[in-house]
Order: structure tokens, then C-alpha cells, then sequence
């Protein structure tokens, strides 16, 4: 091959470069890509009724709930919890969960536990069902730096199953007796609410019911003399 036609070969091919370069640098000017300052798309999220946030949830009430959950269920909630915990006094990556409804944080013998951890049980003498309820719903958030890094229950309904299961492994907790303020229909009335249906009384005034009567009129008999005078007041004294 001459050299001539070498020379004819590597002009081809740079000419081809140079094309190659000019196509790409001639699209970049036409189509100039424009990049938002902030990565990323925006998502809207409609908000609830109201738009206002949700409060702080109430804590169950334990007298009410642990009764009637199904155990059966909770022994099936912990599978997930089976691969780092045994239920009896044995130690794995996790502490042994025996007798832990009641028992004192970070106290289960021959576990090493973090230091976040003992920091807890110093301030917390036992693992009650508040406590237990907090820190299976969220275990880094309740006690950042735990070494427990499961996620979490976020369902309420599990955690109380899983509870009313552990309960059943030589707890030393009693379950409480039902809040009556947690009962339907044990509400404060409402403000505004009709007041108590009134009953006369010998002097004529009116008193609500469960109430004392009003004060007599200026220059009457002191209350205490009026149940004297009153025979009516005094049978029901």
C-alpha cells in the first residue's frame, strides 16, 4: 500500500473525528440541558381533613387490652423478632426475652449491652407496658444508639399482641385493673351541656339537684340553724 493511500486512510478517519466532535458540540448549543438547583421531584402530599397534625397518641390501656388479645397472634408477630431472640435465659445476638415484661432494662445476665442502653436502665427501674410499647414501635428513635436495629412494629395492634406474648414468659408484672376513664361513654359532658333538673324548696327558692340550696335572703337565719327549721332538709341529711 502506497503511501498515498495511507494518507487518504487517516484523513478519513479524521475527518470522521472531527464530524463526530462538531455534531455533539453543535447539539449542545441547540439543546442545552437546564439542571434543577435542587436534585430531586417534588411530591405532593394531600393532607388530611382538617389539615390539622395528628396529636400525641394515648398509650393503651393495658387492663383493657392485654385480656382480650389474641397471645396466639403475638407468638406469631415475633417470628421476625426469632432470628436475634430466644424466649428462654439463653443469649444470642439479642438478650434472652424470658421474664422480660417487669424486668429491669439492660440487666439480663451475660449480655453486653450498649452503653445507651445501660443508660436507660439507670433511669428506668423496669421494663413496663409503656415502655415496651415505645421501644418496639421505634428502637433506634426511643433509645438512639441501642443495638437493636430492627425497624420497629408500627402497627399498634402487633405490639400489643407481642406484649400480651412476652406477658406470658414468667412476667413479674401484673396487668392492670381497666381504666374507667378509658371506658365508652366515660366522657366529661360537653360544655354548654343543659344544666340539672331543679326541685323547689320550702323557702321557694330553687336548688339543682346534688347542689345546696342558695343562701337565704339577707337578715335570715345563718345555713347550719336552717336544717333546724327545715324538718323536711333534716330527713334527708
Amino acid at each position: 500500500m502506497s503511501d498515498l493511500s495511507l494518507n487518504k486512510i487517516f484523513g478519513a478517519v479524521l475527518a470522521t473525528g472531527l464530524a463526530v466532535v462538531g455534531l455533539n458540540v453543535a447539539s449542545e448549543m441547540v439543546f442545552e440541558p437546564h439542571h434543577p438547583k435542587t436534585p430531586g421531584y417534588k411530591v405532593e402530599v394531600q393532607e388530611e381533613a382538617g389539615g390539622a397534625a395528628a396529636g400525641p397518641q394515648l398509650p393503651p390501656d393495658w387492663g383493657t387490652v392485654l385480656p382480650a388479645t389474641d397471645v396466639a397472634k403475638g407468638q406469631a408477630v415475633f417470628a421476625k423478632c426469632q432470628s436475634c431472640h430466644k424466649v428462654d435465659d439463653t443469649n444470642g445476638t439479642g438478650p434472652g426475652l424470658n421474664a422480660i415484661v417487669g424486668r429491669a432494662p439492660a440487666s439480663h445476665a451475660g449480655f453486653a449491652y450498649s452503653d445507651p442502653m445501660k443508660a436507660f436502665g439507670a433511669a428506668n427501674p423496669r421494663w413496663d407496658y409503656d415502655h415496651l410499647n415505645e421501644f418496639l414501635a421505634a428502637p433506634g428513635k426511643y433509645i438512639p444508639g441501642t443495638k437493636m436495629t430492627f425497624v420497629g412494629l408500627k402497627n399498634v395492634d402487633d405490639r400489643v399482641a407481642v406484649i400480651a406474648y412476652l406477658h406470658t414468659l414468667s412476667s413479674s408484672l401484673p396487668i392492670p385493673a381497666p381504666d374507667p376513664s378509658r371506658a365508652p361513654g366515660a366522657a366529661a359532658p360537653a360544655a354548654g351541656a343543659a344544666p340539672a333538673a331543679t326541685a323547689p324548696t320550702e323557702t321557694g327558692s330553687t336548688a339543682q339537684a346534688g347542689q345546696p340550696a342558695q343562701a337565704p335572703a339577707s337578715g335570715a337565719a345563718a345555713a347550719p340553724t336552717q336544717e333546724k327549721s327545715n324538718p323536711a332538709a333534716a330527713g334527708h341529711k
